[in-house]
């Protein structure tokens, strides 16, 4: 959601800005803006701001690929609106009274309109609808001489959540920044210092970054960054080297970061078992938990969003069935406000690929205030979520762009894969013999995805007749539920069909009123002991006119008498068979989205990490 980029530097500051803004697209955005800290015709500080609704290609039009905007010194972002309608009016930065200070801003100031209101009966007018307005306001009227002190005095007087990049009129050269909840990391290099809301925005000039903690600002100048507490103490903080490259954040030669991202699942999965298997043992060291310790979880309490949600899905039936444990599993959006009532023993898993997703950060703040041990499940290192957390089992799929979510979801299961198969052996329900076959079959499934890659032209033949449609259910039972459940949102999010997945014994309580003649219904059938219901629901569908398509393991050739067509996955053990199912479902989405001229990548309306509530 949104981007920030700021450098203070030794080169000209727009060029950089639009070019890190550029890396930010798949956030979401519909407007655009870049402020620019240096001198006027007079020989007097200035700060230029140039702002465009739409694309970024606009806003490089607007300054000649930010030739015609000097100085060296500037903040920029790409807005996803919430606040006031998409406009070059209310797109960020925006100015203060004066001009003397210019802001971006990542999340939502919730008592914005109540410090609106104040402000306008001191004298300050607003030419935007949007919430920041405020901040700049406020910063004009707490500034003296003292930058750090304005900003401060800010934190106590707004709610929210905020990540804020800062331009000072009379402090040239220099950027300040701030953040509550919302993400801002910070990075240095030999050719000046920057401020980004990801990594990708900066990755061409450094992997040396520091993750800014809550409620702390940072002062920082081409040669100096300083950090300062609430109470405008000094403070030191430490740096990270990322160990993502520049080419790992580039499509290499696909057409879009989804595909290049479906292809990397299998790499991206055996970085993420491989170094937590040894002779056939799960080891999970960084946890910081040996088997007595995991003997004693009683229930564990799940809280996700969007994909992470259906990986908890899988989740469940995966731990139920493997270590014999409760597991509830909630969206992160409505875990605080059913008040949830949680045992002692409890273990409460949080997942999320960003690791700053607003609602499963405020989960895991519940959670830890009621005195529970919390597992972060996240592939960003150093994220609020995995700091703040007790425990963090990174996933390690590297950068992921495309919005609609791949190699991240496949990394995750994987994760939780081997946390159920700890959790069987502390509880003496996995021997030995059963973890070792279990391990070696975690092993294979790379292997078994790639057999999956080989076969995509026949997917996309599929996909192509269906690129028209209007609405598409996916049905199954057990963990292909599961599994429906995230075919059917890759599908929504990006080719914008209507799409639906139910538990298919539920067909029968209302939802096969649905179906007519032609419309599509994908059913997914993995698990032996529901195969043949599964299969009776898929003849209720098609009798009523549906088109429907069986995914299923090699050997289920059956599922061909019923089936107008079927895409066959390899076997493996059933615990594990969500791994391979996703793939064609990912295909299948992402086919029909490019039948459709569709933008794969930013799909309207959704941001790629959400951090706001």
């Amino acid at each position: 959601m949104c981007g920030i980029v700021g450098f203070a530097g030794y080169q000209q500051a727009a060029p950089v800005l639009l070019e890190g803004l550029e890396k930010l697209e798949y956030r979401g955005y519909d407007s655009a803006g870049i402020a620019v800290s240096g001198v006027n015709g007079d020989g007097e500080p200035s700060i230029e701001i140039v702002k465009a609704k739409g694309r970024l290609k606009v806003l490089r039009e607007m300054t000649d690929d930010g030739r015609s905007v000097p100085g060296c010194c500037g903040i920029g972002h790409t807005r996803w609106a919430t606040h006031g309608e998409p406009s070059v009016v209310n797109s960020h930065p925006h100015y203060a009274k004066n001009k003397r200070v210019a802001v971006v801003h990542n999340g939502i100031i919730e008592n914005y309109q109540t410090l609106r209101e104040k402000l306008i009966r001191e004298g300050y007018s607003f030419v935007s609808s949007t919430d920041t307005e405020t901040a700049a306001h406020l910063l004009d009227k707490y500034y003296e001489k003292d930058p750090i002190e304005a900003i401060s005095r800010l934190m106590f007087h707004i709610r929210g959540s905020y990540a804020l990049g800062i331009l000072f009129l009379d402090r040239p050269g220099e950027i300040y920044a701030v953040r509550k909840d919302s993400p801002l990391i910070v990075g240095r290099s030999e050719q000046g210092n920057f401020i980004a809301s990801d990594v990708p925005a900066i990755l061409k000039y450094t992997r040396d970054v520091c993750f800014l903690p809550n409620l702390e600002i940072v002062r920082l100048s081409a040669d100096a960054i300083r950090f300062y507490n609430v109470d405008r103490e000094e403070i030191q903080e430490r740096f990270t080297q990322i160990d993502w490259d520049t080419e790992a954040a580039e499509k290499g030669g696909f057409a879009h970061f989804m595909l290049k991202e479906i292809y990397e699942q299998p790499k991206a999965v055996r970085d993420t078992v491989n170094p937590r298997i040894r002779d056939g043992h799960v080891v999970l060291e960084e946890l910081g938990w040996d088997d007595a310790e995991l003997a004693k979880i009683r229930r564990l309490q799940m809280a996700a969003c969007g994909s992470a949600y259906h990986v908890c899905m899988t989740a469940r039936y995966m731990i139920e069935q493997t270590a014999r444990i409760p597991v509830d599993v909630d969206l992160a959006s409505e875990f605080r406000y059913r008040d949830p009532l949680l045992e002692k023993d409890t273990l409460v898993v949080v997942i999320s690929q960003s690791g700053e997703t607003a609602d499963s950060l405020a989960a895991l703040r519940e959670a830890k205030s009621r005195g529970l041990k919390t597992l972060a499940i996240v592939n960003v290192v150093g994220s609020s979520i995995a700091r703040e957390a007790d425990s963090v089992f990174y996933t390690w799929a590297g950068p992921e762009i495309s919005v609609a979510t791949t190699k991240a979801y496949s990394t995750q299961l994987a994760a939780v894969y081997l946390l159920a198969i700890a959790l069987g052996r502390a509880r003496g329900l996995v021997d030995a013999e059963k973890e070792a076959a279990m391990t070696q079959e975690l092993l294979r499934l790379p292997d078994k995805i790639e057999r999956i890659l080989e076969e995509k032209e026949r997917i996309q033949w599929f996909a192509n007749k269906f690129s028209h449609s209007k609405d598409i259910f996916f049905i199954g039972r057990g963990l292909d539920y599961a599994s429906s459940l995230e075919g059917s949102l890759k599908l929504k999010e990006i080719s914008y069909i209507h799409s639906e997945a139910y538990a298919a014994g539920e067909l029968k309580h209302g939802t096969i009123s649905l179906i007519e003649d032609g419309i599509l219904v994908v059913g997914v059938a993995t698990q032996n002991a529901l195969f043949e219901k599964l299969v009776s629901n898929m003849v209720e569908v098609k009798s009523r006119g549906a088109y429907v398509l069986g995914v299923t393991s090699y050997g289920n050739y059956s599922m061909e008498d019923v089936a107008n067509y079927t895409i066959y996955v390899p076997r493996t053990m059933e615990c594990f068979a969500a791994s391979l199912v996703v793939v064609p479902l990912q295909l299948l989405a992402y086919y029909v989205a490019l039948g459709k001229g569709l933008d794969v990548d930013k799909p309207r309306n959704l941001a790629k990490s959400v951090t706001v509530e």
